[in-house]
Formats: C-alpha cells, sequence, structure tokens
C-alpha cells in the first residue's frame, strides 16, 4: 500500500458543500473514540474514494477498516491515505510519551 496518491488530490474534485459537509463531520469526530469504519465515515471519505486513493480493490478496504489487528505500518498507510497522520501515545500514570519509531520518516 505504499504507493498511494495524496488524499489531497481526490478532495480537489469535491463540491464546496461537500467539502463542507466533511469539515463538519470532522468536528464531530474530534472529541471522541471511534472505528476506523466511522473515521472514514465521518470523513466522508467513501470506501471506493479510499480504496482508489491506496491503489487497491474496494473489498479490501472494507476488511482493512474492520480488522481488529493490523501492523502499524499498514494503520500508518490507512490514516494516510485518509488525509492524516498517526502518531503512537503511551500513556502512564504520571505523563504521556510520544513513540517516535512509527513515523513515516522512521518506517
Amino acid at each position: 500500500m505504499s504507493g498511494h496518491r495524496p488524499f489531497s488530490d481526490l478532495k480537489t474534485g469535491w463540491s464546496p458543500e461537500r467539502l463542507a459537509r466533511s469539515e463538519a463531520r470532522k468536528a464531530k469526530l474530534a472529541n471522541g473514540l471511534v472505528s476506523l469504519e466511522q473515521l472514514r465515515e465521518g470523513l466522508g471519505i467513501s470506501q471506493e474514494e479510499l480504496a482508489s486513493v491506496m491503489e487497491v480493490q474496494q473489498p479490501a478496504i472494507s476488511k482493512l477498516v474492520r480488522r481488529p489487528d493490523m501492523k502499524v505500518s499498514t494503520l500508518r498507510d490507512l490514516i494516510a491515505a485518509m488525509g492524516g497522520e498517526m502518531h503512537i501515545t503511551a500513556t502512564f500514570s504520571d505523563r504521556s510519551v510520544e513513540i517516535g519509531n512509527f513515523t513515516a520518516s522512521a518506517a
């Protein structure tokens, strides 16, 4: 999945109304814990659009967003294809630490 196109390429064809709906959905997502499928839907991205960005078939996206377990690199690629950036943080009782060896530049 490393050959995917930037999601911004796909959004260039969206109408102003669709962009506004997408922004409204993103604002709602900012405050809660969601599944990858809910995230995709909340961002207003169809499985077909995400498949196009990731250069895979739509059924692969359907399976991917419902998986209970996956490689960190796969999750990072999926988040990037949706236009996001992934950060992994370890939270302890007295501090939170971002783990750096899972970033795209470390891959």
